[in-house]
């Protein structure tokens, strides 16, 4: 329809959509996938549009206004067979509703990790119920990673599936098959990752997919047999007006690393061997966002390096500790054998802490380039992390500057807004049969959260 002036024709306002946002486990405090679904959905829903919350236990924290303005939480209740502080646990029979809770124990019994498979199932009854008259109730269905065998039955009913994958689980499994000291942990470890098989089938029939950075994007490629063209990349956010730089003194000596889990993975062991190296030199302290397991390898390196009062856990912190312990920190370290992004990273850097990390997996496209928001170390080299770490602690104007530079960066590139934005971008491109449309984020990649069997996953 042609404009008062007589011009080119006004385009129509897009209507709002209707978003069903899935996770089959959104721990608000324990790697990303509670934080992803806590910010994308709050962003969403001040784009304008509907935003439904589908998850199981642990259940995520939604940002709803007092006057109840925010996205909808639909709890999917499962047996919660990972709860602590009782993971493996036996439940009790008056918690088992029907076959699917006997399916996700029997499973559990096998040494198989049960709950994508099981919430996928349980979610897609859910959402087929709710389109039973034949109108879908959502314009997309989002699935945050689970990638279980019930998504296929939602496209079967018609409704459109897309999914994040942050990074495939393929790296977890060949980091913890490569570092299982037996033959029968090497057993377990593979059963453990049995679900793979599982995503990867899955993944492959999915009309379009989102992920995190250039390099989960290759990796996905090269392990799942995705073409390139269905992959969109959208990184990931943070809230820059809560992540911000101290208005108290750092701690002196303090370093801080986040590991979600004690896997080798996290690369926490080459870290403790870092700080053993500088207590020969300086006072130091390591503080670690997650839990330290009985017996595990971070708990064995403690005791061999004699580092029981220079290391210390914590876990389950709010938000606002959580910011105040990185603005705490002289020195914030990500020492991972790999990550498909690294919120971490990007939590330290809003919070202007100077940081080391690897490079590994995607960390490098994540906190710049060496030297100018973040000093870079080969992942797995102890003497690196301790020259890095030494360096920086030893010269206050450059701690500085890295700060600076790397705030910065999160400012300008980081933002759960610009994250929402492009994700909506993608949503109308998969709907408009567009899901390989270069404007709408999709790109190809350049060259290049689940636990071992002993450790729950978060």
């Amino acid at each position: 329809m042609p404009s008062e002036q007589g011009g080119e024709p006004t385009p129509r306002p897009e209507r709002p959509l209707r978003i069903a946002l899935l996770s089959y486990r959104s721990k608000p405090h324990c790697g990303g996938q509670g934080v992803y679904v806590r910010a994308l959905s709050r962003e969403l829903v001040g784009l304008g549009h509907e935003v439904e919350v589908f998850s199981g236990p642990p259940y995520p924290e939604l940002d709803v206004a007092p006057d109840g303005h925010g996205p909808v939480l639909t709890r999917v209740p499962s047996l919660d067979l990972y709860r602590e502080p009782d993971p493996f646990r036996v439940p009790r029979l008056r918690e088992f509703r029907g076959p699917l809770d006997v399916l996700e124990f029997l499973l559990m019994c096998t040494a198989a990790f049960p709950e994508p498979l099981t919430f996928s199932l349980r979610v897609s009854r859910l959402l087929r119920r709710r389109g039973a008259d034949g109108s879908p109730a959502f314009d997309v269905v989002h699935d945050n990673q689970s990638l279980g065998h019930g998504l296929l039955r939602l496209q079967r009913a018609g409704m459109v599936v897309v999914a994040t994958v942050h990074h495939p689980i393929t790296e977890d499994r060949r980091h913890d098959l490569a570092a299982a000291p037996t033959r029968r942990k090497r057993l377990a470890t593979r059963r453990w990752y049995s679900f793979l098989r599982m995503q990867s089938r899955v993944v492959r029939r999915l009309p379009a997919l989102l992920t995190v950075s250039r390099s989960s994007a290759a990796d996905i490629v090269r392990d799942f047999g995705v073409p390139a063209e269905r992959l969109a990349i959208v990184p990931v956010g943070v809230e820059t007006d809560v992540f911000r730089p101290p208005t108290a003194a750092r701690v002196p000596g303090r370093v801080v690393a986040t590991a979600s889990a004690d896997v080798p993975l996290k690369g926490l062991v080459p870290l403790l061997e870092a700080v053993a190296k500088l207590r020969t030199e300086r006072d130091v302290e390591l503080v670690v966002v997650g839990r330290a397991r009985p017996g595990g390898a971070a708990a064995s390196a403690i005791d061999r390096l004699g580092l029981g009062d220079a290391v210390r856990f914590v876990s389950g912190l709010p938000e606002p500790a959580l910011v105040e312990l990185f603005g705490s920190a002289e020195v914030a370290v990500v020492p991972s054998l790999y990550e498909g992004f690294s919120l971490p990273a990007v939590e330290a850097m809003a919070c202007a802490t100077p940081l080391v990390a690897t490079t590994a997996g995607a960390l490098p496209e994540v906190v710049g380039p060496d030297g100018v928001s973040a000093l870079h170390v080969p992942p797995g080299d102890p003497e690196a992390l301790a020259a890095a770490i030494g360096r920086l602690l030893g010269d206050p104007d450059l701690a500085a500057r890295l700060g600076a530079a790397g705030r910065a960066r999160v400012v300008e590139r980081f933002t759960w807004r610009a994250v929402a934005e492009a994700t909506v971008a993608w949503y109308r491109a998969v709907l408009a049969g567009r899901a390989g449309d270069p404007a709408a984020g999709s790109a190809a990649p350049s060259d290049r959260s689940l636990r071992a069997p002993e450790d729950p996953p978060c």
